[in-house]
């Protein structure tokens, strides 16, 4: 008779999705062990000399900082639920680049335009992989209404935070990052962009 004992093994199915959300847990515990210091020098965006080689590398940290626990389980709860689908779809290399390109683009807008406020988180990210998931079942010469829904729920919200709601949550961001999720969910399912 067959030993018909099934082993489970835990896979890293995932390897962008946990390496940043690794990254985020480790910035946040660096974080509290330099009591906010490494926030300011590496993980959040603010206005700073363009001679300071830092403000550069903030333009891509301030995703994987965080203003508390409750901010970073918010933002990493809804990056494990959609991140690893959509790894699998369109390869490792390509979510990663979405991921960068979100950070850049919120990274630069936020300088240029806000620049006494300081930002960061991955909110940003969250909103550019929502938008980006809508696109997965996309078709030639369609869009999708699970698409347009998404825009208009999340989006729609956020404009309408953003004119009438008066707190620390940056609005633009979550837009920003919706519509570069939405762009690049466009160009890759045209088979624009190589899947790794």
């Amino acid at each position: 008779m067959a030993n018909s004992s099934t082993k489970f093994k835990v896979s890293f199915n995932s390897p962008v999705i946990l390496s940043f959300t690794i990254l985020c847990f480790l910035a946040m515990l660096l974080n509290y062990a330099t009591d906010g210091h490494s926030n300011s020098l590496a993980f959040s965006v603010y206005r700073s000399s363009p001679l300071d080689p830092m403000t550069y590398v903030r333009f891509l940290g301030h995703v994987v900082g965080h203003a508390g626990w409750e901010h970073l389980f918010g933002n990493i709860t809804l990056i494990l639920v959609v991140g690893p689908l959509l790894e699998e779809k369109y390869g490792s290399a390509n979510l990663l680049f979405v991921i960068l390109m979100t950070a850049l683009a919120t990274g630069i807008v936020h300088f240029v335009f806000f620049p006494r406020v300081m930002l960061l988180g991955a909110s940003g990210v969250v909103f550019a992989l929502i938008l980006l998931s809508s696109f997965t079942c996309v078709r030639e010469g369609e869009i999708p209404l699970t698409f347009i829904l998404v825009a208009v729920i999340y989006i729609g919200q956020q404009v309408y935070e953003g004119l009438f709601v008066q707190d620390n949550i940056s609005n633009l961001t979550h837009i920003l990052g919706g519509v570069v999720g939405a762009g690049l969910g466009f160009v890759m399912n045209r088979n624009k962009m190589s899947r790794y």
